[in-house]
């Protein structure tokens, strides 16, 4: 497996031939990197006009690894090739180094780029770039591995320091300014390419590879970079032109530490990584960098496992429009009466405070009176509302800030609290919230528990995070007011008032819902059914043998047919048809055909079997191949009034002409929708065309985004029809 390394674009508050001068004086030797033994030029090249210098070097590193595996191995130090090629006249510096020793069994290859700052040119910027791939290492892979990717951490840390050091020396020498390059300066202000002056330092760049590089070249400064406030944000309307190594859609090793904490070397890697990957599948459309993250610790920052259930949860986001859900969501008075929860003011930390009266909450009523589906939608506004929470007490602090804590009042807990319906909606709940709000828990302060409370804590504590559980503080009787309790993570002055504290607090205090507001099942039924179908997305599913299609009728001609939708499972081929005739009623395919059990399915064929095509209707675009998981924007500008029909089909893998046997991309297929079952989840629009501004107008015009956890952005692609494709 290869291992990647993504550094943040780190910025030094200095001058590029400032910082160049200063890189230069590690070598031959550095006494600040013990593993740097030594480095040999190889080659060196320099322009006519001395604006572009090229160093070859062949740089010697003395390993920290076990000496049985040096031994084995036959070497004592590692040899690596380091190619520099220095700009003057851009302002760049552009590393790119690789393994010599056991070069047909490791593979490292890094690259780093110094560049000049977009916005300051008094400013320096710095990004690197690794991979190791480990081939074979005679049996000991796993080991080798771990020691590279942990001496490349702590390398990186080191490297933090090493630029720093050399220009506190060089303006204890009074250097303070290298003058810029010019041609003038290079022909006749320098004897030669290669003299040094106190005032004038040499440039020749090299870097330790792999190791050194990082260390003598991977720096911040350590204060913010005050033009950049937050990546998510939407950028100003004529940006700065970007530079080599510091586009504003990457991220800022200050930012990092000011909005997302200290992170290891390695971990801002998988942010970084992730949320490029992000930009390049969702075209623009990601989440802010601190939800990002909270995947990512969830999943203890694999990448892989973050960016399954990130997807999931976004595809979720979309369908259920939670992003708009504080906009939308007006709680029922019976909610606002007796649902004993709300936030108070913050903890000792920082973090938004909730309090919930959990004894007090009669939540047999609150199921009878509202239903799962209605409770359930309140919970995930209380967590929109501490999201928004966060990114503001992260702002008034000055630290980053991305999670809050619960306290939690047993105090009345009793049987009634064990109605299994209340229990499963509780159950539902804690399941919702695990998937799309990870790391959001800080601490959870369970005060007052009764004797039943193990009871009820046998039932959800399976359903909850091992990481989340360890949060929990839990508080037996008057407990909570002795040393170690609450005034350890609250401060006195805003303890609760029911807690024995001064400070009123304005959560309700509950009780018995009256059985006049109690509905009936099939009144709840038909209520969860409408409150989840409140979404602009329709879901479909599509077998084998039996597509979903979608009748729009047109009257005027050159209208704009637009259509946004996700492939959730399987491989699909969309089609656009055009008929003259009004397709038959709506027929739905038959469930038991395809093993389907559920009456929540939909599936509906319009086209009749009798009709032919190219005489009963027409194909109007070329077929799209949809594979899972990709998101589709697309439009067609009509040419005729008629019915149009969209249709998703089941995508066949086709059979190999040269062989009987079958490809693995089809095995793959046939395994991943074994059950041969496609989802779709569409949404479609018609505008008139001189509403029509492109492709993309349909996300516009219909939400189709994540606009609260996202800057969007849109393209246009004005054409008779098109369909764009994000991966």
């Amino acid at each position: 497996m290869v291992q990647k390394y993504q550094s943040p674009v780190r910025v030094y508050k200095h001058p590029f031939e400032l910082v160049m001068a200063a890189y230069e004086r590690r070598f031959p030797k550095c006494h600040l990197i013990p593993m740097f033994v030594n480095s040999d030029v190889v080659n060196e090249e320099t322009s006519e006009d001395g604006s572009t210098q090229r160093v070859e070097r062949r740089c010697a590193l003395d390993v920290d690894a076990p000496r049985l595996l040096k031994r084995i191995a036959g070497v004592d130090y590692v040899y690596f090739i380091q190619n520099n090629t220095l700009n003057r006249k851009e302002r760049t510096l552009h590393i790119e180094s690789h393994n010599e020793t056991f070069s047909n069994r490791v593979v490292v290859h890094e690259t780093c780029c110094y560049s000049v700052h977009p916005e300051n040119e008094d400013w320096t910027c710095f990004e690197q770039t690794a991979s190791l791939d480990i081939k074979s290492f005679f049996g000991f892979e796993s080991t080798v591995e771990k020691i590279a990717m942990k001496q490349y951490a702590s390398s990186i840390n080191k490297g933090k320091e090493i630029i720093e050091f050399y220009l506190r020396e060089l303006e204890n020498e009074g250097v303070t300014h290298v003058p810029r390059w010019t041609c003038s300066y290079i022909c006749h202000a320098l004897p030669a390419p290669n003299s040094v002056s106190a005032s004038q330092p040499e440039l020749q760049h090299t870097s330790t590879p792999m190791v050194s590089a990082s260390q003598t070249t991977d720096t911040k400064d350590g204060a913010t970079q005050d033009a950049k406030q937050d990546s998510g944000a939407a950028q100003a309307d004529n940006p700065p032109e970007i530079l080599v190594g510091t586009p504003e859609d990457k991220l800022d090793a200050d930012y990092i530490k000011r909005y997302l904490g200290d992170l290891t070397p390695l971990q801002e890697s998988c942010l970084i990584r992730l949320r490029k990957w992000l930009q390049e599948t969702h075209k623009g459309k990601i989440p802010k960098d601190e939800h990002i993250l909270r995947f990512l610790r969830a999943r203890d920052f694999n990448m892989d496992k973050a960016r399954e259930i990130l997807c999931q949860s976004l595809t979720w986001r979309k369908q259920h429009q939670v992003d708009y859900l504080l906009e939308t969501w007006n709680p029922p008075q019976v909610l606002q009466d007796y649902y004993t929860g709300g936030w108070h003011h913050h903890d000792r930390d920082g973090r938004p405070l909730y309090i919930l009266r959990l004894g007090h909450m009669d939540t047999k009523g609150l199921v009878r009176a509202l239903g799962e589906e209605s409770l359930l939608r309140h919970v995930l506004s209380i967590n929109e509302e501490g999201l928004r929470r966060c990114e503001e007490n992260t702002k008034v602090f000055g630290r980053p800030i991305s999670c809050w804590t619960c306290l939690v009042d047993l105090e009345g807990l009793n049987m009634r609290h064990l109605w299994r319906p209340g229990v499963k909606a509780l159950l539902r709940i804690i399941e919702v919230v695990e998937a799309n709000y990870p790391e959001t828990l800080g601490r959870l302060l369970i005060l007052r528990a009764p004797r039943v409370f193990p009871v009820l804590w046998t039932l959800v504590s399976p359903f909850i995070d091992e990481n989340t559980r360890k949060k929990f503080l839990i508080y037996a009787g008057n407990d909570y007011q002795g040393p170690g309790g609450l005034v350890d993570y609250i401060d006195k002055e805003i303890i609760p008032d029911f807690l024995g504290g001064e400070c009123m607090c304005e959560v309700p205090e509950g009780g018995l819902v009256p059985k006049s507001m109690y509905r009936t099942p099939e009144e709840l039924e038909n209520e969860d059914v409408r409150l989840w179908t409140e979404t602009i997305y329709q879901s479909a599913s599509i077998f084998k043998g039996a597509p979903h299609e979608l009748v729009i009728e047109i009257i005027d001609a050159a209208s704009v047919i637009t259509w946004d939708f996700d492939v959730c499972k399987g491989d699909i081929v969309f089609n656009l048809y055009h008929s003259k005739r009004a397709p038959q009623p709506p027929r739905k395919d038959p469930l038991g055909a395809h093993g389907i059990t559920s009456p929540g399915v939909n599936n509906v064929q319009l086209i009749d079997k009798s009709w032919t095509l190219g005489q009963d209707y027409s194909m109007v675009a070329s077929p799209l191949t949809c594979k899972e998981g990709e998101s589709v924007q697309g439009s067609h500008v009509t040419r005729w009034p008629g019915f149009y029909i969209l249709q998703w089909k089941f995508h066949s893998m086709p059979a190999c002409s040269a062989t009987n046997l079958p490809r693995v991309d089809d095995v793959l297929a046939t395994l991943q929708v074994s059950s041969h079952k496609c989802k779709v989840m569409y949404y479609t629009e018609v505008l008139g065309s001189e509403d029509f501004r492109g492709s993309m107008t349909s996300l516009e015009s219909s939400h189709s985004g994540f606009s609260q956890l996202s800057a969007v952005t849109t393209s246009s692609n004005h054409s008779q029809s098109s369909s764009m494709i994000s991966r």
